[in-house]
């Protein structure tokens, strides 16, 4: 009888594709161009499970810093579930954030197991699909961030995310086949939004926004950046009633839920500006 061997480790740049392509398979749609901006959030904080050297499990556990980490790319090939693989690799992850209050987005089928893991839930992200419109607009109040000092950036996103994340905007604005841009007014950087390329369509992440007139427009210059019939999807926060009714305005449905769970006591945001989530594996 062959002896598996299952081994657990952190992966390397390249092998971070796997977990995009099986992200891809289970119907969760990333970016294209994700990964270096991911990657460089936390090198050591993606694993890879080996059953006699074949990748069979992945995971993210990214560390922002020491008070905050992030959970995603949670997957075990279906052939493999329910063996004790995926408990191996979870524990792996946890152990790399031993500090941190750790958010994750969890798929409704594993919110109870995530309970069970000491965490929490804080509210529900809604994902909603729409169609482009041919319709274009113009702003003269909306710039593109690379016109920006990226230290604007820096401070607007602080201030509407858990931890500071330079590394990963650096390189998330400036993805191919995308478009990042600044509302400002009275010279301030007062709302932003980016919108890539996916595996379909083309995702809105984040929309951030101080007021739901800004959101609109950051949120229709989008619109017009992508052709006219490509879906577009924006993840937006169940309890930002304004951001349920941007989308909804703009006739966009209902695709799944995840649950915004943390280990420790929910962190004080002012989720009334966070319009769409930037991505669910990385918060």
């Amino acid at each position: 009888m062959k002896n598996n061997t299952y081994i657990v480790r952190t992966m390397n740049k390249d092998e971070v594709k796997i977990a995009v392509e099986w992200a891809a398979k289970e119907g969760w749609n990333p970016g294209l161009y994700d990964i270096d901006a991911f990657y460089a959030t936390d090198p050591k904080g993606f694993f890879i499970g080996l059953l006699d050297n074949q990748p069979i499990a992945c995971f993210s556990a990214v560390a922002y810093d020491d008070n905050f980490g992030f959970l995603g790319f949670y997957i075990v090939k279906f052939e493999y579930r329910a063996k004790g693989y995926g408990i191996q690799i979870w524990n792996a992850g946890l152990n790399h954030l031993k500090t941190q209050n750790i958010g994750l987005d969890g798929v409704v089928t594993q919110q109870e197991n995530y309970k069970k893991s000491g965490f929490k839930l804080a509210y529900r992200n809604i994902r909603y699909q729409g169609i482009a419109t041919d319709k274009k607009v113009s702003y003269p109040e909306i710039v593109q961030l690379s016109k920006l000092p990226f230290s604007e950036l820096e401070f607007y996103d602080k201030e509407l995310f858990l931890a500071p994340r330079s590394q990963f905007l650096k390189l998330w604005i400036i993805q191919p086949e995308s478009l990042a841009i600044g509302y400002k007014k009275d010279n301030k950087l007062v709302g932003y939004s980016v919108i890539r390329k996916c595996q379909t369509g083309y995702k809105i992440g984040p929309l951030f926004a101080d007021n739901p007139e800004i959101a609109e427009k950051l949120f229709q210059t989008m619109n017009g950046f992508v052709k006219a019939g490509e879906p577009i999807f924006l993840d937006t926060p169940e309890v930002n009633t304004e951001a349920v009714n941007l989308a909804k305005n703009h006739d966009m449905k209902y695709v799944f839920e995840t649950a915004r769970m943390y280990t420790k006591e929910p962190p004080i945001l002012s989720l009334n500006k966070v319009f769409g989530v930037t991505t669910f594996e990385l918060g």
